[in-house]
């Protein structure tokens, strides 16, 4: 498996890059259901909770045998960027479902289509950390270079606002509560997708501290998946709250652009 990783690896990238521009396409007409936009004809789901750790943790798992099978899981330049990649993961995958609120479901066919992208993305940054990546090309010397500390940087505002923002979206509705209420608060006052503004940050911070083309393509296909989707919601809540948006420009998830 390694050597057919390591043999067709940038064949790997292209494939995937390619895949993102027509998801990209395809979801400004097809709204991905769960979350606000779940719908019955998804077919079976399972509750919110037990759906994100079926997708998310895969991902989790696999970076972690990346890096055992490997003989670099003692060099701390390749670790901190796995352990950076393992932190969100580790999240995202056991910490967000124990906070999610309300009695939400998740298509099943939502959570394989997730956890294929996840797995074929463990296979892109733990192929290119731990097998891939020239001998030399992430030594002690990395983390003085501007691009691990500027993307490091980058990485965790990214990861601050995509948890704050979550944060603020639980806390929109008390107990009991059933009514839509619009989010105002933190990075909200610029986007309508500050959540997925605060993802995408944290990937493209990624891309950047491990300067390779693995973390480029991951930043893609976070904007291919969450951009359309981040346009729905934008769409959906000017059509609730028409009066949020009089005399604003907010935007559906990079502020002031998009």
């Amino acid at each position: 498996m390694l050597e057919f990783i390591s043999i067709h690896y940038d064949l790997i990238l292209i494939v995937m890059s390619i895949v993102a521009v027509f998801v990209f396409v395809a979801l400004f007409f097809v709204k991905a259901g769960y979350g606000r936009f779940y719908t019955r004809k998804w077919g079976l789901s399972v509750n919110n909770r037990m759906g994100w750790v079926l997708m998310e943790s895969p991902v989790f798992l696999l970076m972690a045998i990346f890096c055992l099978a490997s003989d670099r899981y003692d060099s701390w330049p390749h670790l901190i960027p796995f352990l950076l990649f393992e932190l969100h993961y580790f999240q995202r995958s056991f910490i967000f479902p124990c906070l999610i609120r309300g009695k939400g479901h998740m298509p099943i066919s939502v959570i394989i289509m997730g956890l294929v992208f996840n797995s074929m993305n463990a296979v892109m940054q733990g192929g290119w950390i731990f097998i891939v990546s020239p001998e030399d090309y992430y030594a002690a010397s990395w983390f003085t270079t501007p691009q691990f500390i500027i993307g490091t940087l980058i990485f965790f505002f990214g990861m601050f606002i995509n948890i704050q923002s979550d944060y603020i979206i639980r806390h929109l509705r008390k107990p009991g509560d059933t009514k839509h209420y619009f989010p105002k608060k933190g990075m909200f006052r610029y986007v309508t997708s500050a959540n997925y503004f605060g993802e995408f940050t944290e990937w493209l911070g990624f891309a950047i501290l491990t300067w390779s083309w693995a973390g480029v393509v991951f930043a893609l296909w976070t904007f291919a998946n969450l951009a359309p989707r981040a346009k729905s919601i934008r769409d959906s809540y000017k059509e609730q709250f028409p009066e949020e948006f009089e005399g604003k420009d907010i935007k559906c998830i990079i502020p002031f652009v998009f």
